[in-house]
């Protein structure tokens, strides 16, 4: 069982920054890719950003390239997502996920066996 807890959210302007931490209690960490996804008031959740498990790939929604940053670092067993530039769409929930194995595609959330809480971020205008 893999235990996933976000924090980092909060309440920025737009054209404001914010950096969101996702710590795993797990040791086998650095065997699953991570992602985040969010979901805002009314809309289904939605795919943010992923890395895999080294580090080397990283894939990002349309939405954010650019303009956010995911990262880890494995010996901290910790996924980060930077974001900058945001927007008042980039309102949400913000969740990290953990997967392996999966046939589904990564951008997809059955692709991952394990989700956070979630954390709010909210841009005002």
């Amino acid at each position: 069982q893999v235990q996933l807890v976000e924090s980092g959210g909060g309440l920025v302007q737009a054209g404001g920054s914010l950096r969101l931490s996702c710590a795993a209690s797990t040791r086998t960490f650095s065997r699953y890719d991570q992602g985040w996804f969010r979901q805002a008031p009314g809309k289904e959740r939605e795919f943010v950003a992923v890395i895999n498990w080294s580090g080397a790939s990283t894939y990002y929604a349309d939405s954010v390239e650019g303009r956010f940053t995911i990262s880890r670092d494995n010996a901290k067993n910790t996924v980060y997502l930077q974001m900058n530039s945001l927007k008042p769409e980039d309102t949400a929930i913000y969740y990290c996920a953990a997967g392996r194995g999966s046939s589904y595609s990564y951008y997809t959330a059955p692709a991952y066996n394990y989700w956070g809480q979630g954390t709010q971020v909210t841009v005002s205008s």
